[in-house]
């Protein structure tokens, strides 16, 4: 195979075993990335014959091994001996029942990494039950209830749970697995040893729930003024005069004024439209501003009213579309590569989810389309009948006490805010990097700041300040990452762009998160959660045919690819290339947690469960109401293991299922091999002595602030594990100490009001908290 040069990964090698969704997708994106993936198919092709697949296997050669025949597995052994990474996501246990495990295979080959995705760790008590994408999502509370908002994850516990095709466990397992696997390779850079890697479904769910499980005994802070609901009318969906919907979002004080006065009458802004205080506690004001707001937006069609309320005022609002329309119709979505049009063998011209990742020096790239089952065999066995190559010597490693730190040494820089940002610094803090985080004099968004900051020194400064500048300028100086999330633009005019930073760090990895991307007509606009999931189609299957809904977690945490995209940066560094800037967006993420809709072509028929109704893809895969309470039951091949359910129909087995408690009829249904589990809530995961023991609930002292339970890292890597990153203090906490160690008179700064050691006025920073 021709090595493309320009690629981080050129050079590399990866064999892909994985099926349905977790493995294939990290595979893919390790082949967009410029490694020579090898696909391995069972006889027959993929267990997952789906038009996904046009997506999840482009850009790898394709061979089939029959995986039960000796000679078979021979060949997938020397395929693994000499590989740099191996994917797979069968339960514990299977590979190695073949010969293929990691033990085996890293005897074989130590420089390799192992990544293993099951549904449930090899030490969790759950191991052997399928781990079938609905019975994790049941097992990490992912299921909604009526009344769930961004406010209040919990909802009404009394209506019935809200069925998500969303294979949001599989998607959180691709993301974590894509950085694990990069943190391994740069260890291996460092040690030249390999090692195993386990990113369980279940765990990485945590990634999505670790900003909403959070508890602390300490009652949240009362916060200063009024609070913003997902009811008030400025963010509401409004029905526009094409009879799409628009997602009005004026979030922020500034955007309601903004909007109030580019588009609304003087008479209304004199009414009080205008006046964030008003519009948070005047409830005839509300209904007034509702009624207006619906007349106003019936006037023009939906993408008018987007790009006018963006463009015009420079407030927030998105169109709300099908996934459909997303990879169809928006060009917006193609123009910032989070969709590429690429041909297939089966379906001919598709449009399909592009990349998760920008990086301007080693840019994703498609290879090749999809190669036919097999197509590459003949290839494939005469390189394994060469002789292998001299393994590459190990690089000179760190001292022996940081082997186990990945990224010990790495100094990162942050000013991100809110949720995505911070991630990226948080994920990094886990495999060791250093980090200082500025913390801005008038940020109020701090409701997550024990959670997205652990692992951060914290540094309240005014940028505004000659002085300021200054020791941002001291403070810039030799790090490896700069991570922002400014709208496009707002960087440059503050002196912290690109340019300006690369210019005193050359070999800078430059990280930007946005809403929609810096390309496009998108590109320049503000956003949250909710205007990410509009366009892409998320709120509009959640609504169903009526009017669309946010799903309420941040589902579209692009922090985890960013730090994907960091390492890969970093990596590619390592092994002799120069900086870059690398992004990822809210978008970005969207379309890849929706991968099974993200192909299209003519004639495919979308008919995915849409709406409140929903409860699964059929009557052996759904959510069931027990005597108690709601379980999760999938199996593919029927109920004819348990007697008294072969041959039931959907509403016969409705009924009899309602006859015993969850929790009798999780353990038949395990028993006899069949996937259930019992819904979770997500309040109570902190408490589950699995969660405990397996490290994904934490519970620490922060200083300043006391005892709190939070998420603990997913990943799992045997030699340099993720461990929980330093307890958060509060912000600023760190101020005079990283003041004094770069020299400055920490006295005079804080007395001038330069820097701060503490909050801004009125924050309440643990207001998100349970």
């Amino acid at each position: 195979m021709e090595v493309i040069v320009d690629k981080a990964l050129a050079g590399l090698r990866v064999v892909d075993f994985g099926q349905w969704l977790a493995g294939p997708l990290v595979a893919t994106w390790l082949a967009d990335a410029g490694a020579d993936v090898v696909r391995v198919d069972p006889p027959g092709g993929p267990r997952w014959a789906h038009p996904a697949n046009a997506m999840l296997q482009r850009g790898k050669r394709s061979i089939v091994l029959d995986l039960h025949a000796e000679d078979e597995r021979e060949v997938a052994r020397r395929l693994a001996g000499r590989a740099d990474v191996v994917v797979e996501n069968f339960r514990p246990g299977v590979m190695t029942r073949l010969g293929l495990g990691p033990a085996e295979m890293l005897a074989a080959n130590p420089r390799l990494l192992y990544c293993s995705l099951p549904g449930f760790g090899e030490d969790d008590p759950r191991a052997r039950v399928p781990g079938w994408e609905g019975v994790v999502s049941a097992a990490a509370g992912l299921y909604l209830y009526p009344g769930c908002t961004p406010m209040d994850y919990i909802g009404d516990r009394t209506g019935d749970p809200i069925y998500s095709a969303l294979p949001v466990a599989s998607s959180y397992g691709a993301f974590v697995a894509a950085h694990s696997i990069m943190a391994g390779l740069i260890a291996r850079e460092r040690t030249g040893a390999g090692q195993r890697i386990e990113v369980p479904l279940f765990d990485a769910c945590f990634e999505l729930i670790g900003a909403g499980v959070m508890k602390t005994g300490k009652p949240p802070a009362a916060p200063a003024g009024p609070r913003m609901t997902a009811t008030l009318p400025q963010l509401g969906h409004y029905r526009c005069a094409d009879g799409r919907w628009l997602e009005l979002c004026l979030f922020q004080d500034r955007h309601l004024a903004w909007f109030a006065e580019t588009f609304l009458p003087p008479e209304f802004v004199a009414d009080g439209m205008g006046d964030a205080e008003r519009m948070l506690t005047d409830p005839a004001l509300q209904e007034r501003a509702r009624q207006r707001y619906a007349r106003l937006l019936a006037t023009r069609p939906a993408r008018d009213w987007e790009i006018a309320i963006n463009e015009e005022s420079g407030a927030s609002a998105a169109l709300c579309q099908t996934a459909e329309d997303w990879l169809t119709l928006d060009a917006h979505a193609r123009d910032s590569g989070a969709v590429i049009e690429l041909d297939d063998f089966q379906y001919g011209r598709t449009t399909q989810a592009g990349f998760p990742i920008r990086m301007s020096h080693t840019p994703p790239a498609v290879i090749f389309p999809r190669r036919p089952l097999d197509a590459d065999r003949t290839e494939i066995l005469a390189e394994l009948a060469r002789p292998a190559p001299a393994p590459e010597p190990a690089a000179p490693g760190p001292p022996e006490e940081d082997l186990a730190r990945p990224l010990a040494g790495i100094r990162i820089l942050d000013v991100a805010q809110v949720l995505a940002g911070p991630t990226v610094g948080r994920v990094l803090a886990e495999y060791g990097a250093e980090i200082v985080k500025i913390h801005s004099f008038t940020d109020r968004q701090l409701g997550m700041h024990l959670y997205t900051n652990s692992g951060k020194r914290s540094i309240m400064l005014d940028l505004k300040t000659p002085e300021g500048r200054t020791i941002f300028g001291r403070l810039s100086d030799g790090i490896d990452v700069f991570v922002q999330n400014f709208t496009r633009g707002v960087a440059d005019r503050m002196g912290i762009g690109e340019q300006t930073q690369r210019e005193r760090n050359p070999g800078l990895v430059y990280v930007s998160i946005s809403a929609f991307g810096h390309e496009g007509y998108r590109g320049g606009w503000r956003g949250r959660e909710q205007l990410g999931q509009g366009p892409t189609g998320m709120q509009t299957r959640l609504g169903g045919d009526g009017e669309p809904l946010m799903a309420p977690y941040p589902y579209n945490d692009s922090g985890n690819l960013a730090a994907f995209a960091t390492l890969l940066a970093l990596y590619y560094r390592m092994r002799g290339g120069g900086g870059q800037h690398v992004q990822s967006s809210l978008t970005h993420s969207g379309t890849f947690l929706q991968i099974p809709f993200m192909v299209a072509y003519p004639g495919r028929v979308w008919d995915e469960p849409r709406g409140q109704s929903a409860k699964g893809l059929g009557p052996h895969d759904r959510l069931y109401a027990a005597a108690d309470r709601w379980f999760y039951l999938c199996s593919p091949a029927g109920l004819d293991a348990v007697a008294e359910l072969a041959g039931l129909g959907e509403a016969q087995l409705a009924g009899i299922f309602r006859s015993a408690p969850a929790r009798d009829w999780v353990d038949r249904l395990t028993a006899a091999g069949i996937g259930a589990h019992v819904l979770m809530d997500q309040p109570d995961l902190m408490d589950d002595p699995v969660a405990r023991a397996r490290g994904l609930a934490v519970e620490r002292d922060h200083p300043g602030f006391g005892r709190a339970a939070m998420a603990g890292p997913s990943p799992r890597l045997s030699r340099t594990p993720a461990r929980p990153a330093r307890p958060a203090g509060p912000p600023g906490s760190d101020t005079r100490a990283v003041l004094e160690e770069l020299g400055f008179d920490a006295g005079d700064l804080l007395a001038r009001d330069i820097a701060r050691d503490g909050l801004p006025q009125g924050t309440a920073f643990v207001g998100m908290f349970r």
